[in-house]
Protein backbone atom coordinates (compact mmCIF):
# COMPACT_ATOMS: atom_id res chain seq x y z
CA UNK A 1 0.00 0.00 0.00
CA UNK A 2 1.21 3.51 -0.80
CA UNK A 3 0.51 6.56 1.34
CA UNK A 4 -1.82 7.86 -1.37
CA UNK A 5 -3.78 4.62 -1.33
CA UNK A 6 -3.95 4.72 2.48
CA UNK A 7 -5.38 8.26 2.35
CA UNK A 8 -8.04 7.22 -0.17
CA UNK A 9 -8.94 4.18 1.94
CA UNK A 10 -9.30 6.34 5.06
CA UNK A 11 -11.61 8.76 3.27
CA UNK A 12 -13.77 5.94 1.97
CA UNK A 13 -13.94 4.32 5.40
CA UNK A 14 -15.39 7.58 6.71
CA UNK A 15 -18.18 7.61 4.14
CA UNK A 16 -16.62 10.16 1.80
CA UNK A 17 -17.76 9.36 -1.72
CA UNK A 18 -16.74 12.51 -3.60
CA UNK A 19 -13.64 14.71 -3.76
CA UNK A 20 -13.10 17.97 -5.63
CA UNK A 21 -9.81 18.85 -7.27
CA UNK A 22 -7.72 20.85 -9.66
CA UNK A 23 -4.90 18.51 -10.72
CA UNK A 24 -1.25 19.19 -9.98
CA UNK A 25 1.98 17.31 -10.49
CA UNK A 26 2.73 17.43 -6.79
CA UNK A 27 -0.03 14.97 -5.93
CA UNK A 28 -0.07 12.63 -8.90
CA UNK A 29 0.39 9.76 -6.47
CA UNK A 30 -2.94 10.62 -4.84
CA UNK A 31 -4.70 10.97 -8.19
CA UNK A 32 -3.33 7.59 -9.17
CA UNK A 33 -4.71 6.09 -5.96
CA UNK A 34 -8.14 7.39 -7.03
CA UNK A 35 -7.82 5.87 -10.51
CA UNK A 36 -10.64 3.44 -11.11
CA UNK A 37 -11.96 3.90 -7.56
CA UNK A 38 -15.66 3.42 -8.19
CA UNK A 39 -16.69 4.35 -4.65
CA UNK A 40 -15.23 7.87 -4.83
CA UNK A 41 -16.28 10.37 -7.50
CA UNK A 42 -13.41 12.67 -8.47
CA UNK A 43 -14.85 16.00 -9.62
CA UNK A 44 -12.37 17.93 -11.77
CA UNK A 45 -12.91 21.66 -11.24
CA UNK A 46 -11.62 24.72 -13.08
CA UNK A 47 -10.17 26.70 -10.17
CA UNK A 48 -9.14 25.79 -6.67
CA UNK A 49 -11.50 28.32 -5.10
CA UNK A 50 -14.36 26.71 -7.02
CA UNK A 51 -13.26 23.26 -5.87
CA UNK A 52 -13.20 24.48 -2.28
CA UNK A 53 -16.64 26.08 -2.47
CA UNK A 54 -18.04 22.88 -3.98
CA UNK A 55 -16.60 20.86 -1.11
CA UNK A 56 -18.14 23.24 1.43
CA UNK A 57 -21.59 22.99 -0.15
CA UNK A 58 -21.30 19.21 -0.32
CA UNK A 59 -20.37 19.11 3.37
CA UNK A 60 -23.38 21.27 4.25
CA UNK A 61 -25.67 18.81 2.49
CA UNK A 62 -24.12 15.56 3.76
CA UNK A 63 -22.77 16.43 7.21
CA UNK A 64 -19.50 14.74 6.20
CA UNK A 65 -16.24 16.60 5.58
CA UNK A 66 -15.84 18.11 2.15
CA UNK A 67 -12.52 17.09 0.60
CA UNK A 68 -10.38 19.23 -1.71
CA UNK A 69 -7.20 18.13 -3.49
CA UNK A 70 -4.82 20.85 -4.72
CA UNK A 71 -1.25 21.31 -5.75
CA UNK A 72 1.39 23.19 -3.78
CA UNK A 73 1.99 26.93 -3.80
CA UNK A 74 -0.45 28.60 -6.21
CA UNK A 75 -3.01 25.82 -5.87
CA UNK A 76 -3.02 26.00 -2.10
CA UNK A 77 -3.15 29.81 -2.21
CA UNK A 78 -6.17 29.73 -4.47
CA UNK A 79 -7.89 27.30 -2.09
CA UNK A 80 -7.29 29.52 0.95
CA UNK A 81 -10.65 31.24 0.50
CA UNK A 82 -12.40 27.92 1.12
CA UNK A 83 -10.39 27.34 4.31
CA UNK A 84 -11.39 30.76 5.62
CA UNK A 85 -15.02 30.20 4.64
CA UNK A 86 -15.06 26.80 6.37
CA UNK A 87 -13.73 28.40 9.55
CA UNK A 88 -16.25 31.23 9.48
CA UNK A 89 -19.16 28.98 8.50
CA UNK A 90 -18.30 26.10 10.86
CA UNK A 91 -18.18 23.51 8.06
CA UNK A 92 -15.96 20.39 8.12
CA UNK A 93 -13.34 20.53 5.36
CA UNK A 94 -10.20 18.54 4.54
CA UNK A 95 -7.70 20.31 2.28
CA UNK A 96 -5.04 17.89 0.97
CA UNK A 97 -2.02 19.62 -0.59
CA UNK A 98 0.71 18.00 -2.63
CA UNK A 99 3.94 19.38 -1.15
CA UNK A 100 7.43 19.59 -2.64
CA UNK A 101 9.60 16.50 -2.33
CA UNK A 102 10.61 15.64 1.23
CA UNK A 103 14.27 16.49 0.66
CA UNK A 104 13.31 20.00 -0.51
CA UNK A 105 11.02 20.95 2.37
CA UNK A 106 12.07 24.23 4.07
CA UNK A 107 14.69 24.97 1.42
CA UNK A 108 12.76 27.74 -0.36
CA UNK A 109 12.02 25.30 -3.13
CA UNK A 110 9.91 26.02 -6.21
CA UNK A 111 6.32 26.69 -5.09
CA UNK A 112 7.06 25.65 -1.50
CA UNK A 113 5.02 27.13 1.37
CA UNK A 114 5.07 26.39 5.08
CA UNK A 115 1.38 25.53 5.39
CA UNK A 116 1.41 25.48 9.18
CA UNK A 117 2.33 29.16 9.14
CA UNK A 118 0.07 29.96 6.19
CA UNK A 119 -3.11 28.37 7.54
CA UNK A 120 -2.36 28.29 11.26
CA UNK A 121 -4.71 31.17 12.06
CA UNK A 122 -7.77 29.86 10.21
CA UNK A 123 -7.49 26.05 10.20
CA UNK A 124 -8.46 23.94 13.20
CA UNK A 125 -5.35 21.83 12.60
CA UNK A 126 -2.53 21.69 10.07
CA UNK A 127 -0.14 18.79 9.49
CA UNK A 128 2.75 17.91 7.20
CA UNK A 129 2.92 14.16 6.67
CA UNK A 130 6.58 13.25 6.09
CA UNK A 131 6.64 9.81 7.74
CA UNK A 132 4.73 7.19 5.73
CA UNK A 133 4.08 5.15 8.85
CA UNK A 134 2.06 7.99 10.38
CA UNK A 135 -0.54 8.22 7.62
CA UNK A 136 -3.16 6.34 9.65
CA UNK A 137 -2.99 8.50 12.74
CA UNK A 138 -2.77 11.67 10.66
CA UNK A 139 -5.94 10.87 8.73
CA UNK A 140 -7.80 9.77 11.85
CA UNK A 141 -6.94 12.99 13.64
CA UNK A 142 -7.76 15.12 10.60
CA UNK A 143 -11.22 13.62 10.18
CA UNK A 144 -11.88 13.76 13.91
CA UNK A 145 -10.79 17.39 14.35
CA UNK A 146 -12.77 18.55 11.30
CA UNK A 147 -16.03 17.12 12.63
CA UNK A 148 -15.83 17.35 16.44
CA UNK A 149 -17.08 20.29 18.49
CA UNK A 150 -17.37 23.28 16.19
CA UNK A 151 -16.68 21.79 12.73
CA UNK A 152 -14.03 23.43 10.61
CA UNK A 153 -11.10 23.09 8.20
CA UNK A 154 -8.07 20.84 8.48
CA UNK A 155 -5.06 21.19 6.16
CA UNK A 156 -2.71 18.29 5.39
CA UNK A 157 0.38 18.72 3.21
CA UNK A 158 2.06 15.58 1.87
CA UNK A 159 5.36 15.69 -0.07
CA UNK A 160 4.99 14.26 -3.54
CA UNK A 161 7.47 11.46 -2.93
CA UNK A 162 5.80 10.50 0.36
CA UNK A 163 2.49 10.02 -1.46
CA UNK A 164 4.07 7.26 -3.53
CA UNK A 165 6.08 5.76 -0.66
CA UNK A 166 5.16 2.33 0.63
CA UNK A 167 3.54 2.06 4.05
CA UNK A 168 2.18 -0.72 6.19
CA UNK A 169 -1.38 -1.55 5.12
CA UNK A 170 -3.50 0.43 7.54
CA UNK A 171 -7.23 0.61 8.18
CA UNK A 172 -8.62 3.89 9.48
CA UNK A 173 -12.25 3.20 10.39
CA UNK A 174 -14.32 5.89 12.06
CA UNK A 175 -13.82 5.97 15.79
CA UNK A 176 -16.76 6.08 18.18
CA UNK A 177 -18.34 9.54 18.06
CA UNK A 178 -17.63 11.84 20.96
CA UNK A 179 -20.87 12.06 22.89
CA UNK A 180 -21.83 14.67 25.46
CA UNK A 181 -25.14 15.23 27.17
CA UNK A 182 -26.56 17.89 29.47
CA UNK A 183 -26.33 17.10 33.16
CA UNK A 184 -29.47 16.70 35.26
CA UNK A 185 -29.00 19.97 37.13
CA UNK A 186 -28.68 21.97 33.90
CA UNK A 187 -31.77 20.33 32.45
CA UNK A 188 -33.74 21.12 35.58
CA UNK A 189 -32.56 24.74 35.54
CA UNK A 190 -33.37 25.15 31.86
CA UNK A 191 -36.83 23.66 32.23
CA UNK A 192 -37.56 26.11 35.04
CA UNK A 193 -36.31 29.05 32.98
CA UNK A 194 -38.47 28.02 30.03
CA UNK A 195 -41.50 27.39 32.22
CA UNK A 196 -41.40 30.81 33.92
CA UNK A 197 -40.36 32.99 30.99
CA UNK A 198 -42.93 35.52 29.85
CA UNK A 199 -41.01 36.79 26.81
CA UNK A 200 -38.59 34.00 25.82
CA UNK A 201 -36.54 34.04 22.64
CA UNK A 202 -34.56 31.24 21.03
CA UNK A 203 -31.65 31.88 18.64
CA UNK A 204 -31.05 28.76 16.51
CA UNK A 205 -27.82 28.27 14.58
CA UNK A 206 -25.54 25.95 12.66
CA UNK A 207 -25.33 23.35 15.41
CA UNK A 208 -28.72 22.15 14.14
CA UNK A 209 -28.26 20.12 10.96
CA UNK A 210 -30.14 17.70 8.76
CA UNK A 211 -33.85 17.02 8.47
CA UNK A 212 -33.96 15.28 11.85
CA UNK A 213 -32.35 18.26 13.55
CA UNK A 214 -34.78 20.69 11.97
CA UNK A 215 -37.75 18.53 12.96
CA UNK A 216 -36.46 18.25 16.53
CA UNK A 217 -36.02 22.01 16.76
CA UNK A 218 -39.55 22.70 15.58
CA UNK A 219 -40.96 20.09 17.96
CA UNK A 220 -39.12 21.68 20.87
CA UNK A 221 -40.35 25.18 20.02
CA UNK A 222 -43.94 24.02 19.66
CA UNK A 223 -43.91 21.96 22.87
CA UNK A 224 -42.58 24.87 24.94
CA UNK A 225 -44.30 27.62 22.91
CA UNK A 226 -41.03 29.45 22.20
CA UNK A 227 -40.59 31.98 19.38
CA UNK A 228 -37.26 31.65 17.58
CA UNK A 229 -34.88 33.67 15.49
CA UNK A 230 -32.22 32.05 13.33
CA UNK A 231 -28.62 33.17 13.17
CA UNK A 232 -27.04 34.77 10.10
CA UNK A 233 -28.15 33.09 6.84
CA UNK A 234 -29.74 30.05 8.50
CA UNK A 235 -33.30 30.71 7.29
CA UNK A 236 -33.77 27.08 6.26
CA UNK A 237 -33.78 25.82 9.86
CA UNK A 238 -37.47 26.59 10.41
CA UNK A 239 -40.65 27.10 8.36
CA UNK A 240 -40.58 30.85 7.79
CA UNK A 241 -44.37 31.00 7.78
CA UNK A 242 -44.71 29.39 11.20
CA UNK A 243 -46.22 31.48 13.98
CA UNK A 244 -43.10 30.89 16.12
CA UNK A 245 -40.64 32.03 13.46
CA UNK A 246 -39.45 35.51 14.43
CA UNK A 247 -36.97 36.09 11.60
CA UNK A 248 -33.20 36.19 11.43
CA UNK A 249 -30.36 38.15 12.92
CA UNK A 250 -28.58 39.53 9.87
CA UNK A 251 -26.31 42.32 8.76
CA UNK A 252 -28.54 45.17 9.91
CA UNK A 253 -31.89 44.43 11.49
CA UNK A 254 -34.31 47.38 11.65
CA UNK A 255 -34.22 49.28 14.91
CA UNK A 256 -37.96 48.88 15.30
CA UNK A 257 -37.55 45.10 15.36
CA UNK A 258 -34.51 45.28 17.67
CA UNK A 259 -36.50 47.37 20.16
CA UNK A 260 -39.00 44.52 20.44
CA UNK A 261 -36.30 41.85 20.69
CA UNK A 262 -34.64 43.68 23.58
CA UNK A 263 -37.81 43.18 25.63
CA UNK A 264 -37.09 39.44 25.86
CA UNK A 265 -36.61 38.17 29.40
CA UNK A 266 -34.90 34.89 28.42
CA UNK A 267 -32.56 34.21 25.49
CA UNK A 268 -31.74 30.59 24.68
CA UNK A 269 -28.97 30.16 22.10
CA UNK A 270 -29.00 26.74 20.43
CA UNK A 271 -25.94 25.88 18.37
CA UNK A 272 -25.11 29.43 17.28
CA UNK A 273 -21.95 31.43 17.85
CA UNK A 274 -22.64 34.86 19.30
CA UNK A 275 -20.47 36.61 16.74
CA UNK A 276 -20.65 40.21 15.57
CA UNK A 277 -23.38 39.79 12.94
CA UNK A 278 -25.70 37.58 14.98
CA UNK A 279 -25.36 40.00 17.91
CA UNK A 280 -25.79 43.13 15.77
CA UNK A 281 -22.27 44.36 16.46
CA UNK A 282 -22.23 42.92 20.00
CA UNK A 283 -25.21 45.05 20.96
CA UNK A 284 -27.83 42.30 21.33
CA UNK A 285 -27.62 40.98 23.90
CA UNK A 286 -25.69 43.64 25.75
CA UNK A 287 -22.01 43.14 26.56
CA UNK A 288 -20.75 41.74 28.87
CA UNK A 289 -23.55 40.63 31.15
CA UNK A 290 -26.85 40.66 29.25
CA UNK A 291 -29.95 42.18 30.80
CA UNK A 292 -31.85 39.01 29.91
CA UNK A 293 -31.12 35.62 31.41
CA UNK A 294 -28.88 33.96 28.82
CA UNK A 295 -28.59 30.24 28.10
CA UNK A 296 -25.96 29.08 25.60
CA UNK A 297 -25.96 25.51 24.29
CA UNK A 298 -23.14 24.51 21.94
CA UNK A 299 -21.14 21.39 21.18
CA UNK A 300 -17.88 23.31 21.56
CA UNK A 301 -17.29 24.83 25.00
CA UNK A 302 -14.71 27.19 23.50
CA UNK A 303 -17.45 29.33 21.91
CA UNK A 304 -19.52 29.69 25.09
CA UNK A 305 -18.87 32.75 27.23
CA UNK A 306 -16.36 34.29 24.84
CA UNK A 307 -18.17 37.64 24.79
CA UNK A 308 -21.33 37.31 26.85
CA UNK A 309 -21.69 36.02 30.39
CA UNK A 310 -24.18 33.16 30.62
CA UNK A 311 -26.64 32.28 33.34
CA UNK A 312 -26.59 28.70 32.09
CA UNK A 313 -23.87 27.19 29.87
CA UNK A 314 -24.36 23.70 28.44
CA UNK A 315 -21.56 22.19 26.35
CA UNK A 316 -23.23 19.48 24.32
CA UNK A 317 -24.63 19.01 20.80
CA UNK A 318 -28.01 20.65 20.39
CA UNK A 319 -29.72 17.36 19.39
CA UNK A 320 -28.66 15.85 22.73
CA UNK A 321 -30.26 18.74 24.57
CA UNK A 322 -33.45 18.54 22.52
CA UNK A 323 -33.67 14.79 23.13
CA UNK A 324 -33.33 15.26 26.87
CA UNK A 325 -35.37 18.36 27.62
CA UNK A 326 -38.77 16.69 27.39
CA UNK A 327 -42.07 18.55 27.44
CA UNK A 328 -43.59 20.92 30.01
CA UNK A 329 -45.18 19.27 33.03
CA UNK A 330 -47.11 22.39 34.05
CA UNK A 331 -49.03 25.12 32.24
CA UNK A 332 -46.90 27.76 30.53
CA UNK A 333 -47.51 31.51 30.71
CA UNK A 334 -49.58 32.92 27.89
CA UNK A 335 -47.15 34.25 25.29
CA UNK A 336 -49.56 34.97 22.47
CA UNK A 337 -49.11 38.72 22.67
CA UNK A 338 -45.32 38.39 22.67
CA UNK A 339 -45.31 35.94 19.78
CA UNK A 340 -47.74 38.12 17.82
CA UNK A 341 -45.53 41.20 18.20
CA UNK A 342 -42.47 39.30 17.00
CA UNK A 343 -44.42 37.90 14.06
CA UNK A 344 -45.73 41.34 13.12
CA UNK A 345 -42.19 42.71 12.88
CA UNK A 346 -41.08 39.68 10.88
CA UNK A 347 -43.94 40.12 8.39
CA UNK A 348 -43.18 43.81 8.06
CA UNK A 349 -39.59 43.01 7.08
CA UNK A 350 -40.60 40.19 4.73
CA UNK A 351 -43.05 42.24 2.68
CA UNK A 352 -41.57 43.08 -0.75
CA UNK A 353 -41.10 46.78 -1.19
CA UNK A 354 -42.47 49.05 -3.91
CA UNK A 355 -39.94 50.72 -6.21
CA UNK A 356 -39.97 53.69 -8.54
CA UNK A 357 -36.95 53.21 -10.77
CA UNK A 358 -36.14 53.81 -14.43
CA UNK A 359 -32.95 51.77 -14.90
CA UNK A 360 -34.03 48.13 -14.81
CA UNK A 361 -35.70 45.53 -12.65
CA UNK A 362 -35.45 45.81 -8.85
CA UNK A 363 -33.90 42.43 -8.10
CA UNK A 364 -35.98 42.12 -4.95
CA UNK A 365 -39.03 41.64 -7.15
CA UNK A 366 -37.28 38.83 -9.03
CA UNK A 367 -36.36 37.19 -5.73
CA UNK A 368 -39.95 37.45 -4.53
CA UNK A 369 -41.25 35.85 -7.73
CA UNK A 370 -38.75 32.99 -7.43
CA UNK A 371 -39.53 32.48 -3.75
CA UNK A 372 -43.22 32.03 -4.51
CA UNK A 373 -42.58 29.31 -7.12
CA UNK A 374 -39.82 27.26 -5.50
CA UNK A 375 -40.50 23.52 -5.34
CA UNK A 376 -41.02 22.14 -1.83
CA UNK A 377 -37.59 20.45 -1.84
CA UNK A 378 -35.61 23.14 -3.69
CA UNK A 379 -31.99 23.96 -2.91
CA UNK A 380 -31.11 27.66 -3.21
CA UNK A 381 -27.48 28.76 -3.43
CA UNK A 382 -26.73 32.45 -2.99
CA UNK A 383 -23.51 34.27 -3.76
CA UNK A 384 -22.34 37.21 -1.65
CA UNK A 385 -23.55 40.69 -2.49
CA UNK A 386 -26.38 43.17 -2.10
CA UNK A 387 -28.37 41.41 -4.85
CA UNK A 388 -28.82 38.53 -2.36
CA UNK A 389 -30.09 40.59 0.58
CA UNK A 390 -33.77 40.15 -0.37
CA UNK A 391 -33.38 36.37 -0.31
CA UNK A 392 -33.01 36.40 3.46
CA UNK A 393 -36.05 38.65 3.92
CA UNK A 394 -38.70 37.66 1.39
CA UNK A 395 -38.19 34.00 0.41
CA UNK A 396 -40.42 31.88 2.68
CA UNK A 397 -38.09 28.92 3.25
CA UNK A 398 -39.70 25.75 4.58
CA UNK A 399 -37.76 22.55 5.33
CA UNK A 400 -36.77 20.41 3.49
CA UNK A 401 -35.87 23.38 1.29
CA UNK A 402 -32.22 24.29 1.77
CA UNK A 403 -30.33 27.58 1.73
CA UNK A 404 -26.61 27.45 0.96
CA UNK A 405 -24.97 30.85 1.40
CA UNK A 406 -21.51 31.84 2.66
CA UNK A 407 -21.60 33.06 6.26
CA UNK A 408 -18.14 34.48 5.59
CA UNK A 409 -19.49 36.73 2.83
CA UNK A 410 -17.14 35.19 0.23
CA UNK A 411 -17.95 36.16 -3.34
CA UNK A 412 -17.77 33.35 -5.88
CA UNK A 413 -19.60 30.80 -3.72
CA UNK A 414 -22.93 30.65 -5.56
CA UNK A 415 -22.13 28.82 -8.82
CA UNK A 416 -19.75 26.18 -7.35
CA UNK A 417 -22.21 25.52 -4.53
CA UNK A 418 -24.98 24.98 -7.06
CA UNK A 419 -22.83 22.54 -9.01
CA UNK A 420 -22.09 20.58 -5.83
CA UNK A 421 -25.78 20.57 -4.90
CA UNK A 422 -26.73 19.35 -8.35
CA UNK A 423 -24.23 16.51 -8.07
CA UNK A 424 -25.35 15.54 -4.56
CA UNK A 425 -29.12 15.90 -5.06
CA UNK A 426 -29.81 15.34 -8.75
CA UNK A 427 -33.54 14.86 -8.19
CA UNK A 428 -34.04 18.26 -6.56
CA UNK A 429 -34.35 21.67 -8.20
CA UNK A 430 -31.21 23.72 -7.59
CA UNK A 431 -31.50 27.48 -8.07
CA UNK A 432 -28.36 29.63 -8.03
CA UNK A 433 -28.73 33.35 -7.38
CA UNK A 434 -25.57 35.25 -8.29
CA UNK A 435 -24.49 38.77 -9.19
CA UNK A 436 -22.42 39.59 -12.24
CA UNK A 437 -19.36 40.26 -10.06
CA UNK A 438 -19.54 36.89 -8.32
CA UNK A 439 -20.34 35.07 -11.55
CA UNK A 440 -17.23 36.40 -13.24
CA UNK A 441 -15.15 35.05 -10.34
CA UNK A 442 -16.18 31.39 -10.47
CA UNK A 443 -18.82 31.06 -13.18
CA UNK A 444 -16.40 28.87 -15.13
CA UNK A 445 -17.42 26.01 -12.82
CA UNK A 446 -20.52 25.75 -15.01
CA UNK A 447 -18.19 23.69 -17.19
CA UNK A 448 -18.64 20.94 -14.60
CA UNK A 449 -22.42 21.31 -14.89
CA UNK A 450 -22.09 20.99 -18.66
CA UNK A 451 -19.86 17.94 -18.33
CA UNK A 452 -22.18 16.24 -15.82
CA UNK A 453 -25.48 17.28 -17.42
CA UNK A 454 -26.80 19.17 -14.37
CA UNK A 455 -30.12 21.02 -14.86
CA UNK A 456 -29.19 24.02 -12.75
CA UNK A 457 -31.28 27.19 -12.74
CA UNK A 458 -28.85 30.13 -12.71
CA UNK A 459 -30.42 33.53 -12.06
CA UNK A 460 -27.88 36.27 -12.67
CA UNK A 461 -28.35 39.86 -11.53
CA UNK A 462 -26.56 42.10 -14.01
CA UNK A 463 -25.97 45.74 -13.15
CA UNK A 464 -22.26 46.32 -13.82
CA UNK A 465 -21.30 47.33 -10.29
CA UNK A 466 -19.99 45.83 -7.09
CA UNK A 467 -23.25 46.70 -5.38
CA UNK A 468 -22.40 46.24 -1.71
CA UNK A 469 -19.27 48.34 -2.01
CA UNK A 470 -21.03 51.01 -4.08
CA UNK A 471 -23.64 51.41 -1.34
CA UNK A 472 -20.94 52.00 1.28
CA UNK A 473 -19.10 54.30 -1.10
CA UNK A 474 -22.21 56.43 -1.69
CA UNK A 475 -22.83 56.60 2.04
CA UNK A 476 -19.30 57.68 2.89
CA UNK A 477 -18.23 59.50 -0.30
CA UNK A 478 -21.48 60.51 -2.05
CA UNK A 479 -21.14 61.09 -5.76
CA UNK A 480 -17.47 60.06 -5.87
CA UNK A 481 -17.62 56.74 -7.71
CA UNK A 482 -14.26 55.04 -7.92
CA UNK A 483 -13.38 51.40 -8.47
CA UNK A 484 -16.89 49.99 -8.11
CA UNK A 485 -18.07 49.90 -11.75
CA UNK A 486 -17.13 47.46 -14.49
CA UNK A 487 -18.11 46.44 -18.02
CA UNK A 488 -19.38 42.91 -18.59
CA UNK A 489 -18.73 40.64 -21.52
CA UNK A 490 -21.81 39.25 -23.25
CA UNK A 491 -23.15 37.14 -20.40
CA UNK A 492 -25.82 35.59 -22.61
CA UNK A 493 -23.14 34.19 -24.91
CA UNK A 494 -21.31 32.87 -21.85
CA UNK A 495 -24.42 31.06 -20.68
CA UNK A 496 -24.88 29.58 -24.15
CA UNK A 497 -21.23 28.50 -24.23
CA UNK A 498 -21.88 26.41 -21.12
CA UNK A 499 -24.85 24.73 -22.78
CA UNK A 500 -27.64 26.69 -21.09
CA UNK A 501 -30.77 28.07 -22.76
CA UNK A 502 -30.64 31.79 -22.02
CA UNK A 503 -33.48 34.14 -21.08
CA UNK A 504 -32.96 37.85 -20.57
CA UNK A 505 -35.47 39.74 -18.39
CA UNK A 506 -35.53 43.48 -19.00
CA UNK A 507 -38.74 44.60 -17.29
CA UNK A 508 -40.87 43.88 -14.25
CA UNK A 509 -43.63 42.57 -16.51
CA UNK A 510 -41.30 39.85 -17.79
CA UNK A 511 -40.88 38.43 -14.27
CA UNK A 512 -44.04 36.44 -15.03
CA UNK A 513 -41.80 34.12 -17.04
CA UNK A 514 -39.88 32.96 -13.97
CA UNK A 515 -42.26 30.23 -12.67
CA UNK A 516 -42.13 28.34 -15.96
CA UNK A 517 -38.36 28.71 -16.21
CA UNK A 518 -37.82 27.42 -12.66
CA UNK A 519 -40.19 24.50 -13.30
CA UNK A 520 -38.48 23.53 -16.56
CA UNK A 521 -36.77 20.13 -16.20
CA UNK A 522 -33.60 21.26 -17.97
CA UNK A 523 -30.93 23.88 -17.25
CA UNK A 524 -31.79 27.56 -17.45
CA UNK A 525 -29.61 30.68 -17.50
CA UNK A 526 -31.70 33.73 -16.61
CA UNK A 527 -30.19 37.20 -16.79
CA UNK A 528 -32.09 39.93 -14.98
CA UNK A 529 -31.13 43.45 -16.02
CA UNK A 530 -31.10 44.84 -12.52
CA UNK A 531 -31.77 48.36 -11.26
CA UNK A 532 -28.96 50.21 -9.50
CA UNK A 533 -31.33 52.96 -8.35
CA UNK A 534 -33.26 50.40 -6.30
CA UNK A 535 -30.29 49.64 -4.02
CA UNK A 536 -28.43 52.93 -3.70
CA UNK A 537 -29.00 55.12 -0.62
CA UNK A 538 -31.63 57.74 -1.15
CA UNK A 539 -30.30 61.29 -0.91
CA UNK A 540 -31.27 62.95 2.34
CA UNK A 541 -32.63 66.47 2.83
CA UNK A 542 -30.22 69.28 2.11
Amino acid sequence: MTVGQAIVAALRNHGIDRVFCVPGESYLGLLDALHGHAAIDTVVCRHESGAGFMALADARLTGRPGVVLVSRGPGASNAAIAVHTAQQDGVPLILLIGQVAKRDVRRDSFQEIDYGRMFGGIAKWTAELTDPDRVGETMLRALQVATTGLPGPVVIAVPEDVLTAACEPVSVPPQAPVRAAPDAASLLALREMLRTAERPLVIAGSGITGEDGRAALLGFLEAWNLPSLVSFRRQDLLPNGHRLYAGDLGLSNPERQMAVLREADRIVVLGARLSDITTQGYSFPRLVRPEQALVHVHADPAVIGTHFGCDLAIACPVPALLDAIGTPDAPLPSREGWTARLGEERRRIAAPRAFEVTDGVPFELAVDAIGRCLPADAIVTVDAGTFGAPVYRVVPFTPPQRLLAPISGAMGFGVPAAVAAGLREPGRTTVCLVGDGGFLMTGSELAVALERGLPLKVVLSENGIYGSIRIHQEQQYPGRVSGTSFRNPDLALMGQAYGFPVTRIRSVAELDRLPALIADPGPQFIIVETSVQAILPKPGPR
